[in-house]
């Protein structure tokens, strides 16, 4: 299944115009993200809050993810602050996926930010976490928290700011968009193989033998999403006991 390493901001230091900072905000939208994230079979690791910004780059090039994610929210030249909105989705210039994943990341963007138009995709080459990374990376600029009312669209919408970006993640993945679910136990009534897409061609990740237990955390027409030890993948329904 594929594997994301989640980066919200770690700069506490970045107060919003009216209560809070960036750190807590882009906390609040990654913690929303993971009911959605494994309900969709996405596995992931995620930064710490006290962390550095180049620990948390080791923690992601130590490992074997498929995409590097940062959430943060911006702010505006003191010249300009609290004038500007909108939301940026950077991507490092060179990079092929990057790019890709910032187009699917901008256009899902543009059906929840409350002025399409001001949601962009932006090549970079400056920002470490984007050049620095080993995996595709793309930072998300989700809005300006300067200006009061970009501010207020972030609070109001963690839980739609968190559902969108991994709708986006899905789709560049190519896997379908789960709704999470209370996580349900289930026992195996034969002995089944969990798959890494719901596809009987797909390739194999776990084999599970018949009276073992699994936990279903999503369902997509007649497959389940489950966890199984430390694997997530697809299972056929008919194959599990809830």
């Amino acid at each position: 299944m594929p594997t994301i390493f989640l980066s919200p901001s770690l700069q506490e230091f970045n107060p919003y115009v009216d209560g809070g900072n960036e750190e807590y905000y882009m906390n609040l939208i990654a913690d929303e993200m993971i009911p959605y994230l494994r309900a969709s079979g996405i596995q992931y690791s995620r930064n710490e809050p006290s962390q550095k910004l180049s620990e948390a780059i080791a923690q992601s090039n130590a490992g074997n993810y498929d995409l590097h994610l940062a959430l943060h929210s911006n702010a505006a030249p003191e010249a300009l602050a609290g004038k500007i909105q909108g939301t940026d989705v950077y991507y490092y210039a060179n990079s092929t996926n990057g790019k890709r994943a910032a187009d699917i990341i901008a256009q899902n963007f543009k059906n929840i930010y409350p002025d399409p138009s001001k949601v962009k995709t932006v090549p970079t080459t400056s920002l470490a976490e984007l050049r620095r990374t080993k995996a595709p990376a793309v930072l998300i600029e989700v809005a300006y928290h300067d200006n009061p009312q970009d501010a207020q669209w972030i609070r109001d919408n963690i839980e739609n700011i968190a559902r969108n970006l991994v709708m986006s993640l899905t789709e560049y993945f190519g896997i379908p968009f789960v709704e999470p679910i209370t996580p349900i136990n289930g026992t195996a009534n034969t002995t089944f193989n969990i798959l890494n897409r719901p596809n009987l061609n797909a390739d194999i990740i776990a084999t599970v033998p018949q009276g073992d237990r699994v936990q279903v955390v999503g369902k997509w027409e007649d497959w389940y999403v489950v966890n199984y030890g430390s694997k997530v993948g697809y299972a056929e329904s008919k194959f599990i006991n809830t």
